[in-house]
C-alpha cells in the first residue's frame, strides 16, 4: 500500500476548476478528482494551521487535545497527566502516522517545517522519517518538490509507505516566483469582485480588511506597507487593480504549487504506480477572499476559512463522484482504520465516512462546529443552508456576537440575518451546546481551551495590538472605528477604566456627603 497525502496550505476549495471556479487554476488536482471522491462539504474542526493539523493528528478537537491557538497555554496540547504511560498515546496508534505505522506496518515519512514553524513537535509522532525542509513554512515549490522528488526516486516502487507532504504557495504573502509570470492576468475575475462589493469592504475594520493587509512585528501593529521581496502581495487594496493583483496572486500560487504536484503525479506514472497509489489532496484551512471584509487571511470560524477541499482517489474504489455530506477533517483517521479493517482508537472524534468511498453512498453528519481562537475566538455551527457564527472576541473586527448566514443564498457571507431568524439561531445554540455538553465529558476535565484563549487576554495574533492598531486608525481618518472598538475592548485601556471607576465614585461620594 502506497499514500501521498498532500497537504496544500491554505487552498481554498472555492479556487480550484474540480469545484467549479472559472478558473484553470489547478489542472493536475482537477484530473486525480476526475477518477477519485470529491468532497464538497469538508471542514476542519479547528483553525488555523496550527490547530487544524493537531486535530487531524491526534483525532481529536481542539477543544478536547487543548491546542486551539498559536500562543499561550493554548498553543500546546494538553498534557496526558497522570494516566499518561511510557509511550504516551500519541505514539502508539492515538496519532494518525502512528496509526498507520503500528497498525498498517507502513514507513511513515513526513516533508514540512510546519512542526517546528508552530512548536507542534507532537505533530511528529508516528513518522519513521521526518524531513524538515527549513524555512518555517517559507518554502516555495521549487525548494519542497527536488525534496520529494528525490525520496520518491528512492522508495516510490516500494509498497508499503505514507508520504506526507507540504505545499505553502497558496499563503500569504504569495510568492510564485516572478518568472512564472500570471496566467490569469487577461482572465476575468470572479462576479463578487465589483467596485460596489470593494465600497463596502472599505467600511470594514480590522487586520487583514482591505486597508491593512501585512503584519509589521517591529511595529506591533498592521499597515499597509508591502514587501519588494512579496510583490504579488498588496499590502492595501484601494481600487479594482489592486483587487486584481490580490486574486491573482493567490491564484497564481495555487496554479504554480498544481504544476509542481502535475510533475509528482508524473514521476509516480513514469514508474508505473501512480494507478496503484493511494492520493489524498486537502488543506488545513481556505482562505478568505472578501468573505466578512477580510483578505489574504485565515482569521475566523466561518465557511471561507473553515471548508477546506478534500480529494481522495483509491485504487478499486469509487470514481469521479462528488459527496455532498458534511464531514469534520478529523473523519479522517477513523476512515481509514474502517478502510483497512483496522480498529479505530477510542480517543478518537472522527466518524467514518469509509461507505461514500466504498459504495458512493452519503453518510454525513446533521451538523459540524467549528472553531477559531488564534486571530478571534469564534465557535459556529454548520447545518442545512446555514452558517450561525458566535463571537466571544472580534480580534478587533467589531463582529456582531451572532452572525447568521444563508449560505444557499449568500454563499460569500455578506448578509448577517441573524436578527430576522432568531429561530435559527436559538436551533444553532442548542447544537453547539449538544456539542459542548458532549466533548466536556469526553475531556476528562473542566478546561474549555477558548476560554483559557479569554483569560490569557485574547487571541494571539490580536493581543496587544489595539493600541497602535488604534493610533492608525486616528491617522488615517477612522477615529470612529477607533472608539467604537476601544468600547468593544475596555480592558486593552485600563487606565481609561481606572479614571472613569474614579469618576463614578466621586460622583457617588458627593451624593454621600
Amino acid at each position: 500500500m502506497r499514500i501521498l497525502f498532500l497537504d496544500l496550505d491554505s487552498v481554498s476549495p472555492r479556487h480550484l476548476g474540480c469545484y467549479g471556479y472559472h478558473r484553470n487554476t489547478s489542472p493536475n488536482i482537477d484530473k486525480i478528482a476526475e477518477k477519485g471522491v470529491r468532497f464538497n462539504n469538508y471542514y476542519t474542526s479547528d483553525a488555523p494551521c496550527a490547530p487544524s493539523r493537531t486535530a487531524l493528528m491526534s483525532g481529536q478537537f481542539g477543544i478536547r487535545n487543548g491546542l486551539v491557538g498559536h500562543g499561550g497555554t493554548a498553543g500546546d496540547m494538553k498534557l496526558e497527566g497522570v494516566n499518561r504511560n511510557l509511550f504516551g498515546r500519541l505514539s502508539v496508534g492515538g496519532s494518525l502516522p502512528s496509526f498507520l505505522q503500528l497498525g498498517a506496518g507502513l514507513n511513515t515519512t513526513l516533508i514540512s517545517p510546519f512542526p517546528q514553524r508552530h512548536a507542534t513537535y507532537n505533530f511528529y509522532a508516528g513518522f519513521n522519517e521526518i524531513i524538515n525542509t527549513g524555512e518555517f513554512g517559507m518554502e516555495s515549490a521549487e525548494q519542497v518538490s527536488p525534496v520529494v522528488r528525490d525520496w520518491l526516486e528512492r522508495n516510490a516502487e516500494k509498497d508499503d509507505w505514507l508520504l506526507y507532504v507540504n505545499y505553502w504557495d497558496a499563503h500569504t504573502p504569495y510568492r510564485a516566483p516572478e518568472i512564472f509570470g500570471n496566467p490569469f492576468a487577461d482572465e476575468p475575475l470572479p462576479e463578487w469582485a465589483s467596485e460596489e462589493t470593494l465600497g463596502k469592504h472599505k467600511e470594514a475594520v480590522g487586520p487583514h480588511t482591505v486597508h491593512e493587509l501585512v503584519i509589521d512585528h517591529n511595529g506591533n501593529t498592521y499597515t499597509n506597507v508591502e514587501s519588494e521581496k512579496f510583490p504579488r502581495s498588496p499590502g492595501e487594496i484601494k481600487n479594482m487593480d489592486d483587487l486584481r493583483a490580490m486574486i491573482d496572486g493567490y491564484d497564481c500560487g495555487i496554479r504554480y504549487l498544481d504544476d509542481h504536484v502535475g510533475r509528482l503525479f508524473a514521476l509516480l506514472e513514469e514508474k508505473g504506480i501512480l494507478e496503484d497509489t493511494i492520493i489524498i489532496i486537502s488543506a488545513d484551512h481556505g482562505e478568505n477572499m472578501g468573505q466578512l471584509g477580510i483578505y489574504g487571511e485565515h482569521g475566523t470560524a466561518d465557511d471561507g476559512t473553515c471548508r477546506i477541499p478534500m480529494i481522495i482517489s483509491w485504487p478499486g474504489m469509487q470514481q469521479g463522484i462528488v459527496d455532498d455530506g458534511l464531514h469534520y477533517h478529523l473523519d479522517l483517521p477513523v476512515t481509514l482504520a474502517e478502510m483497512l479493517e483496522l480498529p479505530a482508537s477510542p480517543d478518537w472524534d472522527g466518524r467514518s465516512y469509509a461507505s461514500v468511498l466504498k459504495e458512493g453512498k452519503e453518510c454525513g453528519r446533521d451538523y459540524l462546529v467549528v472553531s477559531q481562537c488564534a486571530h478571534v475566538a469564534q465557535r459556529s455551527v454548520r447545518f442545512g443552508d446555514w452558517l450561525y457564527m458566535r463571537t466571544y472576541h472580534d480580534g478587533y473586527h467589531l463582529f456582531d456576537k451572532e452572525m447568521l448566514f444563508n449560505l444557499k443564498e449568500d454563499l460569500r457571507e455578506e448578509h448577517n440575518v441573524a436578527e430576522q431568524n432568531k429561530n435559527i439561531c436559538m436551533e444553532a445554540t442548542y447544537y453547539l451546546h449538544e456539542w459542548h455538553d458532549e466533548m466536556m465529558l469526553k475531556s476528562g476535565d473542566d478546561v474549555d481551551p477558548l476560554w483559557t484563549v479569554m483569560k490569557e487576554g485574547g487571541p494571539y495574533h490580536a493581543k496587544g495590538f489595539l493600541k497602535n492598531y488604534g493610533e492608525r486608525l486616528v491617522q488615517t481618518g477612522r477615529e470612529h472605528q477607533f472608539n467604537e472598538l476601544k468600547q468593544k475592548h475596555p480592558s486593552e485601556f485600563p487606565e481609561e477604566n481606572v479614571e472613569a471607576r474614579a469618576a463614578f465614585t466621586r460622583a457617588m461620594m458627593k451624593n454621600l456627603f
